[in-house]
């Protein structure tokens, strides 16, 4: 597996994330339904502030994609999004792909590195639940009975720091986290 830079010139790649985006968030509450969503999400992490990485196979299939998008001056860097293919999910391609992005805002000059975890499908302690008016006291009782994806940021070494409640309609919040990398 090698990571690069992912260029709008790479179509067919580029056609191969948009199915991942697809199949990866599909039992999900899925952001993207269509190939044209998808495709639109990758074209926009070719902005200028902005970071697009995929693992690709020795083959030269897309195996995941993570993007980075620049906040605070650069002080700052998003997470969004990280998909993998389900049929390489927990082969460690996620976590090759955190830490190149961590690598590359890093070079960049970054402290920070955050991302919005949504949890939409009652997949964590925090959803369907009135997180005022303390939302940190529900936070720190998170627990995951869903195989919500926010563990595996924390095993990459993010820590919750937040959460907007009702983010996403009633009891649907979004779990924010960050992790300092310089």
């Amino acid at each position: 597996m090698r990571i690069v830079k992912l260029k709008p010139e790479d179509e067919a790649v580029i056609r191969q994330i948009a199915q991942i985006l697809i199949d990866a968030f599909a039992d999900f509450s899925p952001a993207w339904t269509t190939l044209e969503e998808a495709v639109a999400e990758i074209k926009e992490s070719f902005g200028t502030d902005r970071l697009s990485r995929v693992a690709l196979s020795d083959e030269g299939d897309a195996l995941g994609w993570i993007g980075g998008i620049e906040q605070y001056d650069g002080n700052v860097w998003e997470l969004h999004p990280l998909a993998v293919s389900p049929t390489h999910q927990g082969q460690g391609v996620g976590k090759a792909l955190v830490a190149d992005l961590e690598e590359q805002v890093r070079q960049k000059g970054a402290f920070t590195l955050w991302l919005g975890t949504d949890d939409e499908d009652n997949r964590t302690t925090l959803a369907d639940t009135d997180l005022y008016p303390n939302p940190l006291e529900h936070i720190g009782r998170i627990q995951n009975p869903g195989r919500h994806p926010y563990e595996f940021y924390q095993k990459q070494g993010f820590a919750i720091i937040g959460v907007m409640p009702d983010a996403n309609g009633p009891g649907k919040p979004d779990i924010f986290m960050a992790k300092r990398i310089r």
